[in-house]
């Protein structure tokens, strides 16, 4: 019997590897990789990564005007570094996230964004390559929208947590989104104080209702599974375009040879009564409708806080390297 992580894979869903440790990845041969600055930061203190902060810090110390922005372009260059040893290693694409400081600043999102790829560009690598993470607020999603119609950037708007954002994003044409399944379930647990078996999983339906909806009205986005808790969860949305799984729960799929069918089915959707919404050009409606959800707004704030404080983290390992 084939691998539950085979299984997965003969569902139709491309198995993406959230780490940004890729000593960990080439094990279990996912197409693409996804990084974070999280991911980013417990990686960087690895010594076996010590090579790619010397060269971050190097370029570092060469571009900018005072210790702020000599940090800024560390960091910067320091994602690029991590994401060129993962195009090594996975055949497809690597997502790299804008600095969750810009998530309520469209033009230093856009302008942010551009700059990274130039930086990939510069040490070789197209931005066919690369995937720009955007947090999903209505300025992330514009920009997007600008870096998709406008500069051919893909775009992976991330810190999905609710359909208003989901319905935005393709309307945005944005490449592929991340919507959140385990953080979903985290706020679920601490509000109701039950558990959930994967069926019930208030993430793993949140999941669905987007493939549905993008399915049932044909937008071309990639939904693309995130953050998860279980197997299970995981096992309940086989089928779906892409999920991007953490190393520990890809080895357990991968030692696993139990039975692991199709849970989601794009042709199923058409018989499904779901309203159609368009937010693109609607802010005011976008906001309210994503307001009435207190559960993805909550999530999103936390995100959005939790990424920027660890890149600032990061920025100071890298400040104290530079003065080094």
């Amino acid at each position: 019997m084939p691998s539950q992580l085979d299984q997965l894979k003969k569902t139709g869903t491309t198995v993406v590897c959230d780490s940004g440790d890729f000593a960990t990845i080439d094990k279990y041969k996912p197409q693409d990789a996804t990084t974070n600055p999280s991911l980013i930061l417990a990686a960087s203190k690895k010594e076996e990564y010590a090579k790619l902060m010397d060269v971050a810090v190097e370029y570092g110390k060469q571009h900018g005007k005072d210790i702020e922005e000599k940090v800024d372009s560390t960091l910067d260059r320091l994602l690029v570094e991590f994401g060129r040893e993962i195009l090594q290693i996975v055949p497809g694409k690597v997502s790299t996230e804008v600095d969750a400081r810009f998530s309520f600043d469209y033009q230093g999102s856009i302008d942010k964004a551009l700059h990274i790829i130039e930086l990939y560009k510069s040490i070789g690598i197209d931005k066919s390559r690369v995937l720009i993470k955007l947090a999903s607020t209505w300025e992330g999603i514009k920009a997007a929208h600008t870096l998709q119609t406008e500069h051919g950037v893909n775009c992976n708007l991330t810190l999905m947590f609710s359909l208003p954002q989901a319905i935005a994003a393709a309307e945005a044409g944005a490449y592929l989104i991340s919507p959140f399944v385990g953080r979903i379930l985290d706020w679920y647990k601490a509000s109701t104080k039950k558990d959930y078996s994967p069926q019930d999983d208030p993430g793993v339906k949140s999941v669905q209702a987007i493939f549905n909806y993008y399915k049932k009205y044909g937008h071309k986005t990639i939904v693309m599974g995130a953050s998860f808790r279980n197997k299970g969860e995981i096992t309940e949305l086989a089928g779906c375009d892409y999920l991007t799984i953490s190393p520990n729960l890809l080895e357990e799929l991968y030692n696993s040879t139990d039975d692991l069918p199709q849970k989601l089915i794009a042709s199923d959707a058409q018989n499904l009564d779901i309203p159609k919404k368009s937010y693109i050009n609607d802010e005011p409606l976008f906001r309210f409708d994503f307001n009435e959800e207190t559960m993805a707004v909550e999530k999103l704030r936390e995100g959005i806080s939790k990424f920027a404080a660890d890149a600032i983290t990061l920025k100071d390992i890298l400040r104290k390297r530079i003065n080094g």
